[in-house]
């Protein structure tokens, strides 16, 4: 288990949320939630399924936007920035705060145009210098030395575990702040998983990292703090080894200790 507080930089990466809340139509699924991600360190959120923990991921970046009848309350906010204020770029706010899916989704490109894409896109990288940057975001994925040889392969060619890196290369090309993850490894086998969670760990030194995960030994292993989301509410939320080990609400003990969930 890592140990509480990790590296915590004052500055850029900082999530903070405030009175939040998040309905689909009539249906409420997050109720004034707040509280403050550390920039530079790993946030584990937990809970029981249909507790509202990929609901609040979405939020950061706005991924719920164009699900009919969304509505929220309260507000976010990265680097100081809110998410959803009128001047609020929402192109630009996926840059600074990437995303990765529970499952692998590389597109139908090679790996190096996987890797390439939003740099292209922006417009702000020269031609010439891509080939360093993309070399650059798959060694930061630790995936460098097993694809530098086949760049123009497909990257549908690789195994899911190593798609699973290359979709965080992807979003590292953008050069974001914060970095979401939707249950990164449940779609992956032991091997593969163990090489996603010791790249979340060194990371963790340049990016806000928010991992979303049902696996509680995962949590324990590369978070720095923890939140615990129960039926909507944010129930309790501090480092990681304190929530694991002397939980101060009952709740997330039962939780923790396997009563429900």
């Amino acid at each position: 288990m890592k140990e509480g507080g990790g590296r915590r930089e004052e500055g850029g990466g900082t999530v903070e949320v405030q009175s939040f809340s998040f309905s689909y139509g009539e249906s409420s699924v997050l109720r004034n939630i707040t509280f403050t991600l550390p920039a530079r360190a790993v946030t584990a959120i937990i809970g029981p399924s249909g507790c509202g923990k990929s609901t609040f991921l979405r939020s950061i970046n706005r991924l719920n936007d164009l699900i009919p009848g969304a509505h929220h309350e309260g507000e976010i906010r990265v680097a100081g920035q809110p998410v959803f204020g009128a001047e609020s770029d929402v192109v630009a706010l996926r840059q600074k705060v990437g995303m990765v899916f529970q499952r692998p989704n590389p597109f139908p490109k090679s790996i190096y145009d996987n890797v390439a894409y939003g740099p292209r896109l922006r417009g702000e990288t020269a031609k010439a210098e891509l080939p360093d940057l993309v070399e650059r975001c798959l060694r930061q994925a630790a995936l460098w030395d097993e694809v530098k040889d086949r760049l123009a392969a497909p990257a549908t060619s690789l195994s899911g575990g190593q798609q699973q890196r290359l979709c965080i290369a992807r979003a590292l090309g953008n050069d974001p702040e914060v970095l979401l993850m939707d249950e990164p490894c449940s779609a992956l086998d032991p091997i593969a998983t163990q090489r996603v969670e010791e790249l979340i760990v060194d990371l963790e030194s340049n990016y806000t990292i928010v991992i979303v995960t049902h696996n509680l030994q995962q949590a324990a292993r590369v978070s720095d703090v923890t939140g615990f989301f129960y039926q909507g509410e944010l129930v309790e939320f501090g480092p990681t080894e304190r929530m694991f080990t002397a939980p101060r609400e009952e709740r997330t003990e039962a939780y923790i200790t396997g009563r429900f969930g």
